[in-house]
């Protein structure tokens, strides 16, 4: 019997307490996304997706990353990060180039407008990030909820290499 037959015979429903932590954890994943996006849209005009770009890209020597690795670090899909650098060449805040290393890829450079925005929504998110994240915990809850974010992550890993190696098909 394979397991995805085990797991609809027999469901392993959530206790109330698994059920809370659930709902905890889901109204973090769908409200911090969006309360992030409006304090740097109110503060900068950018968007969380935009920053992270401008982040990644202000801590890489000369401000240069290949696209495909942007896609690794930032955990996106290549065509989440196309889009995205579509719009923010547009902004003026990079531009691309093909790879100097190999031209079948892409190198993203941050512009000089680029990273004036960073630098200028840089202290109002830190401090947005602080308030909210770090100030009401202590430093052991912090050390806690990176532990728990690595170990969620790595299981959701886990769990769709294993659907997508066929694991789970009856």
């Amino acid at each position: 019997m394979g397991t995805q037959a085990a797991t609809e015979a027999e469901p392993r429903w959530l206790d109330a307490r698994e059920r809370e932590v659930w709902l905890a954890l889901r109204r973090l994943m769908w409200g911090l996304p969006p309360a992030i996006d409006r304090q740097l849209t109110r503060d900068s005009r950018l968007s969380g997706p935009e920053y992270s770009v401008l982040a990644t890209l202000s801590e890489c020597p000369d401000g240069v990353l290949r696209s495909g690795t942007a896609a690794q670090e930032l955990g996106w899909e290549r065509s989440r990060l196309s889009h995205i650098l579509k719009r923010m060449e547009a902004k003026g805040l990079i531009f691309r180039t093909c790879s100097a290393d190999d031209a079948r890829g892409q190198d993203v450079h941050l512009t000089d407008a680029g990273r004036a925005a960073i630098v200028d929504a840089a202290p109002g998110h830190v401090e947005f990030v602080r308030r909210t994240v770090f100030d009401p915990l202590t430093a052991e809850q912090q050390d806690l909820l990176r532990e728990a974010c690595s170990r969620i992550i790595d299981a959701a890993m886990t769990v769709e290499a294993e659907a997508g190696d066929g694991l789970g098909d009856s």
